[in-house]
């Protein structure tokens, strides 16, 4: 099965899951395969030597403009003079350079918002309040539908309040937390038109400064650390979710709709192809990829980075849990990443895109560093770069089958000679043909045996309405044979008085007589 694997491109080593500077993280695509302690180390190194690369060449443009405005200047002053010259031996005037008085203030004027644009382009780009407002006067004109709007804002409320309610069991430190966190959301509603990187930043700067000022309260006890951090990202991710998901200055949108058109073009992709240990055969297992399906879909609906990492846990758990049944055994790694591509490619998330960037840029970082959340997270981003470089290699194929599959033109099929797919007895030919015609061949199985029960029904309902009808005539039978048997013989009575058979009644007292009085 690995041998296989890695014959198809499918095996991914466990240490190109970790951190390219060997810090022993998880790594991520998106960090260029840096953990996010690292990325943010080169990211502020990068940025550093940005800022003073454009700091050196706003300078340099500066120093060039008032070089060649004092050039201007001193021309202009040239001809003045000759000018002033010319008019002089002419005529008298009354006032002297004044018809070279406005064209010199319009020169200067001109000149100076010149400098003063190209001096400043590096400082506007770096200052946030600098920033011009059409997009947020764009965004504001956006409606939403007053139903979404009511759940969003209860949905805000409810968080808000447990939150408050959290941090009243800290007492002192919680009302300063809460104090932060409004402040730092105050000083975002002003920051919306920064990029998503720089948003990024914003949010993962204040989650380390709150958690450095948390281990410095807490000696060090990382748990009760990571326990308020949950619930700070839950605050501020909830409050700040519609300006940050998805954000107008990045290409999100632009990813999401190629993924969603790539995973759509392979629906022709089996799971004999991706070699996936798992049996859809068996009830537990088809209920086991069902449920991963649901909750790697369900990962869409949910706000908080943590919760959106919990459907991907849970999506994986069912996973390792399908494969185990199937093979009576533990899974291994190597058979965990195969069956997330095909679960990936069965679900087709919606804004799959937009949700790994989003958990990227706005968990909590020590989430993805370390733990299972890290490790499954980090599977699905290679699930991902997998399907978006899939190619005829990868899958045991040839690239005229693989462009004639991909344009629809033909549908894979089994192919006994090559002996390449294991042997699954009579479903294989259903398993390997396209999946609808799959399914189609699966429920004309169904409907067959559905036939031949009905009839077997059919014989033993007639069997039974002729039981029934010949059931009176043996009962029938079967009491005239009793009677004639043993037939009925009444015996004639004797009527005799009550106390006829009584030896004792001669000592019974005489009846009594009535009597009849004269009176």
């Amino acid at each position: 099965m690995s041998q296989r694997t890695e014959r198809r491109g499918i095996h991914v080593d466990q240490s190109d899951l970790l951190c390219k500077k060997g810090c022993g993280y998880y790594g991520n695509a998106a960090w260029q395969g840096l953990c996010s302690k690292c990325w943010r180390e080169e990211y502020q190194r990068v940025r550093q030597k940005q800022i003073q690369d454009d700091w050196a060449l706003a300078e340099k443009l500066q120093r060039e403009e008032e070089a060649a405005y004092a050039n201007s200047q001193g021309a202009q002053s040239q001809s003045q003079s000759q000018s002033q010259s010319q008019s002089q031996s002419t005529a008298p005037q009354p006032h002297p350079g004044h018809a070279s008085l406005g064209p010199f203030s319009k020169f200067e004027e001109k000149k100076t918002n010149e400098k003063t644009r190209k001096v400043t382009t590096v400082k506007k780009f770096f200052s946030p309040s600098s920033r011009t407002a059409p997009k947020k006067e764009i965004q504001d004109g956006k409606t939403t539908s007053p139903s979404i709007s009511r759940h969003a804002s209860f949905d805000t409320d409810q968080v808000s309040k447990d939150f408050v309610d959290f941090l009243k069991n800290l007492q002192k430190p919680g009302r300063e937390i809460h104090k932060q966190c409004r402040a730092f959301l105050v000083n975002m509603s002003s920051k919306k038109d920064l990029s998503a990187e720089e948003l990024s930043e914003c949010v993962q700067d204040f989650y380390q400064n709150l958690s450095d000022r948390l281990m410095s309260h807490y000696k060090g006890s990382s748990e009760s650390v990571e326990q308020v951090m949950d619930q700070v990202e839950k605050y501020i991710m909830t409050r700040l979710y519609k300006s940050v998901f998805c954000p107008e200055t990045s290409d999100d949108e632009k990813k999401d709709l190629a993924t969603q058109k790539r995973i759509r073009a392979l629906h022709w992709v089996t799971i004999q192809m991706l070699c996936v240990s798992m049996d859809e055969e068996i009830p537990e297992v088809s209920e086991n990829v069902v449920k991963a399906i649901t909750d790697v879909i369900e990962m869409d609906s949910k706000r908080v980075p943590r919760d959106k990492l919990g459907c991907i846990t849970r999506c994986s758990k069912q996973i390792f849990s399908a494969i185990r049944i199937t093979k009576n055994e533990p899974a291994s790694a190597d058979d965990f990443l195969p069956a997330l591509i095909y679960i990936v490619l069965k679900a087709n998330p919606p804004r799959l895109q937009s949700n790994i960037q989003y958990i990227t840029r706005f968990c909590n970082p020590s989430r993805l560093m370390t733990g299972e959340d890290g490790y499954y997270f980090t599977n699905l981003c290679c699930a991902v770069a997998f399907i978006e470089k899939l190619d005829a290699q990868s899958l045991n194929l040839s690239p005229e089958d693989f462009e004639r599959y991909m344009s629809g033109q033909a549908s894979p099929r089994f192919n006994s000679s090559e002996g390449d797919w294991p042997d699954t007895g009579s479903a294989l030919g259903v398993s390997a043909t396209n999946p609808v015609l799959a399914q189609i061949n699966h429920n004309l199985e169904l409907l067959s045996g559905l036939s031949s029960r009905q009839e077997t029904l059919m014989k033993s309902a007639q069997s039974l309405q002729a039981d029934l009808l010949s059931w009176p005539e043996g009962v029938q039978r079967e009491v005239h044979d009793i009677l004639e048997k043993y037939p009925l013989e009444i015996l004639p009575r004797t009527v005799s008085a009550i106390d006829a058979n009584n030896v004792d009644n001669d000592n019974l007292p005489p009846p009594l007589t009535p009597q009849v009085f004269a009176g």
